[in-house]
């Protein structure tokens, strides 16, 4: 009597799943993220606090093309995906540059936001699993447009750590320079990952 293979956890169809629930994941907690940041950004006037929201809406952008590009992953479409990508970020990258450096001329002081470090604190964590299960899968997958995000998660990670010591640093040692100096660290990682996904 022959016994009935039971199908892999690991094959390329279950990945698949695996990849498109964490995609899912973000775009939820972006969206929500999206109305908790635009609301901690007004009440605090933080240009950190409004450009790490813009950053959860490309991020929102991300995983929506990553989803149209798993759901039928020709070459085509990853291209296009990519490209989409790295459009976004040099939209982010020159909106905060700009934005930064006319809130430290004008000598901008933005109030304090608990909202903003409760969200910014429980993000990182929370974007850091959700990068490294999207990195591992779409390593296995094959799929460069699944790992690009898993790294634009991963920045996200970074970036809410970034926010979150310019928030606490404003908050506790009253330096207000420190809010739209951590713009300028999201133009970095913004820059360097907008030639990343346009180079593809």
């Amino acid at each position: 009597m022959t016994v009935p293979v039971q199908p892999s956890s690991t094959s390329p169809s279950d990945l698949h799943k695996r990849g498109v629930r964490l995609e899912v994941a973000t775009l939820a907690w972006n969206v929500i993220g999206v109305v908790i940041l635009a609301y901690a950004a007004l009440a605090a006037r933080s240009i950190a606090l409004a450009g790490f929201g813009l950053d959860s809406v490309i991020e929102i952008g991300a995983s929506t093309v990553v989803l149209w590009e798993l759901a039928d992953a020709a070459r085509s479409r990853q291209q296009r995906a990519m490209y989409l990508i790295g459009l976004a970020f040099v939209f982010l990258a020159v909106y905060l540059a700009a934005q930064s450096t006319i809130v430290l001329v004008i000598g901008f002081r933005p109030h304090h936001s608990a909202v903003g470090i409760t969200w910014t604190a429980v993000t990182a964590v929370v974007m850091l699993a959700l990068a490294t299960g999207k990195s591992r899968i779409g390593t296995r997958l094959g799929n460069p447009v699944l790992i690009t995000e898993g790294r634009v998660t991963r920045i996200d990670a970074i970036l809410a750590l970034a926010v979150l010591t310019g928030l606490v640093l404003n908050a506790v040692a009253g330096w207000w320079w420190a809010d739209p100096a951590t713009g300028y660290v999201i133009v970095f990682y913004a820059i360097k990952e907008a030639r990343g996904s346009l180079r593809h």
